[in-house]
């Protein structure tokens, strides 16, 4: 952005709520990003209601957004939900407009993308008027089955219930992430999480030779003949299925895979199952310390984040479990503390939609709250936040406390996994939290283990065995530096993990942002010392004192731009930059 001149403000008009709360959304994150040159081509103009960006366009014509002081992720976010065409005075206050407006900029080769992008959002705000319309409904469903006080929601059933409140909020960045590709009303209300459904899994007889199986399927797997298939038990196995997948995906699936004339769905459901945040993950109503991960042909969080599971990925959560294994037998003061669902138990058939993952969980959970930390501002039934529950139980009534305690053994063990080489994709939706039974217990309960980026000399220097000995299936995993490694431990656990909360909690009026802002710095810096050597110097250079942190670009890489035009190896590790809300001398604290 460039220097700032004054100009008479443009009215704005009235939109519907719903449409202002996602477009100032989507127009916070398409400036983040630098769409259409947002960021970098745009001037500051000063008007008597605040401060607005004026981005030029052919003909001597710009495009006036309002905008706002922010910190989070970017200097500036959007102030009110419109673009102003400055000519003719045009508002333009829906998605459709705005984008169709952004896409006029854009090279023509991407023009696909904007429009892929609006109806991301035209799903997206169905969704959200969707969930306005069924609040209430779904608010007293839960509390007729956990009860009235969600700090009293025990156990990983409990949890299944958090997961629904979770499914209920806005995500930290991407601005679209309460849509899904393709799904109709009925469809979110019968399978999604924010309705907290319970439905039957279907069920695919494949031959065996043709499935890969690790480690030793749970108790109670149907056997074909327990589906109605007798005539397949000894020479199939049955592999669940979502229903979701059942029909034109699933059949195009088997043909890709070359079964399409040996593979059997058989005629019944068999086990009730509810979904959890993830959607493609459901757990059985009866047993909800098992987990069922299960391929979907739909898309969150982008157009080209799919719900697929894809075979390698199931290799590298075992072989990220196993790493993670070995640290904590180096670094015994996390045992206890820092619980693994069990992950190396899955089966596939050699394609994205024909798999599973048995994922466990410890089994001495029933007394205490265990919630996934995206849960922790949703509103709870009653309309107090998730966290104020909590604090009321846990740390008499004080969100800050209970803020600071996560951060404490949070950034104790995400340094010090730094100091292995390791950085995990550990957002919000993959940590959980593990409250009591008695107050100020506090445990981490982590998933999703794929993904990792390692600094393989760093890895090597630590445990003694290069990344090749770990069999990770991804190659994308190692690196020869700390690069990829510090992006990730930036984007993930210091943004979505803590800074998120800080700006979160000082929204919500819980306490005031520069002291929350301190709390994260504190924190990590108090982590960062204890680890010391150069992984602790590389930390305080790149976040704690580094100008800028590099911010994930996930509007660009996962729909507007193809990979070729944004240049993302992967789609959820494309980054820009954003301002560094620690920095405690003329920073944001």
């Amino acid at each position: 952005m460039t220097a700032v001149t004054t100009a008479t403000a443009p009215p704005a008009a009235p939109t519907d709520t719903a449409e202002a709360e996602l477009l100032t959304r989507v127009l916070g994150a398409l400036l983040r990003e630098d769409v259409v040159g947002l960021r970098t081509r745009g001037t500051l103009v000063e008007h008597p209601d605040g401060s607005w960006l004026r981005l030029p366009v052919d003909g001597g014509d710009a495009l006036l957004l309002p905008v706002t002081e922010d910190g989070y992720q970017h200097t500036y976010a959007a102030r009110r939900p419109l673009l102003v065409r400055e000519s003719a005075g045009t508002h333009l206050t829906t998605c459709d407009t705005v984008l169709a407006a952004l896409r006029a900029l854009a090279e023509p080769g991407d023009r696909d993308g904007f429009d892929a992008f609006a109806e991301e959002c035209r799903q997206t705000l169905a969704t959200m008027r969707l969930h306005e319309a069924t609040g209430e409904e779904v608010a007293d469903a839960l509390t007729e089955l956990h009860g009235t006080d969600p700090a009293d929601w025990t156990g990983l059933r409990g949890g299944l219930a958090y997961e629904t409140l979770a499914a209920r909020l806005d995500h930290p960045v991407y601005p679209t992430a309460r849509g899904r590709s393709g799904l109709d009303e009925d469809q979110l209300r019968g399978y999604a999480p924010e309705f907290h459904p319970s439905f039957a899994l279907q069920w695919l007889a494949l031959p065996r030779e043709s499935v890969t199986v690790a480690g030793e399927l749970p108790d109670g797997w149907p056997t074909p003949s327990g589906l109605g298939l007798a005539d397949l038990d000894h020479t199939h196995v049955a592999l669940p299925v979502h229903p979701l997948t059942v029909g034109a995906p699933l059949e195009a699936a088997l043909r890709e895979a070359g079964l399409a004339d040996r593979a059997v769905l058989a005629d019944r459901g068999y086990l009730s199952v509810v979904p959890t945040l993830s959607m493609r993950t459901v757990a059985p109503a009866a047993a909800p310390s098992l987990h069922l991960k299960l391929p979907l042909a739909t898309a969150t969080l982008g157009l080209r984040n799919k719900r697929s599971i894809k075979p390698g990925t199931l290799v590298d959560g075992a072989a990220g479990q196993r790493l993670l294994a070995a640290v904590i037998d180096r670094e015994p003061r996390f045992r206890g503390r820092v619980l693994h669902a069990d992950e190396t138990v899955y089966a596939h058939a050699g394609h994205e939609l024909l798999a599973v993952l048995c994922r466990r969980y410890p089994a001495d959970l029933d007394d205490c709250v265990v919630l996934p930390m995206a849960a922790l501002l949703a509103e709870a039934p009653g309309g107090r936040l998730v966290v104020d529950h909590l604090a009321d139980r846990f740390h008499d009534g004080d969100p800050t406390a209970l803020l600071d305690a996560v951060l404490t053994l949070l950034f104790d063990w995400q340094t010090t996994l730094f100091g292995y080489g390791i950085a995990l994709e550990s957002h919000q939706q993959n940590v959980s939290l593990v409250f009591g039974p008695e107050p100020g217990d506090l445990r981490l309960l982590l998933k999703d283990n794929d993904g990792p980026r390692v600094n393989s000399a760093r890895l090597t220097t630590k445990l003694g065995e290069d990344g090749g000995a770990w069999g990770f299936d991804d190659a994308r995993t190692f690196g020869p530096d700390d690069r990829a490694v510090t992006d990730v431990f930036t984007t993930i656990t210091v943004h979505l993990c803590a800074g998120a909360y800080a700006f979160g909690l000082a929204r919500h009026g819980r306490a005031p942002l520069p002291r929350l802002l301190r709390l994260v710095r504190d924190r990590l810096t108090e982590s960062v010392d204890r680890l010391g050597g150069d992984a602790a110097a590389v930390l305080r250079a790149r976040v704690l004192n580094a100008p800028e942190l590099p911010v994930k670009a996930m509007v660009t890489a996962g729909t507007l731009l193809s990979k070729e035009r944004s240049g993302a190896a992967d789609i959820n590790k494309h980054y820009t930059t954003g301002p560094n809300y620690l920095l405690l001398d003329g920073g944001s604290a």
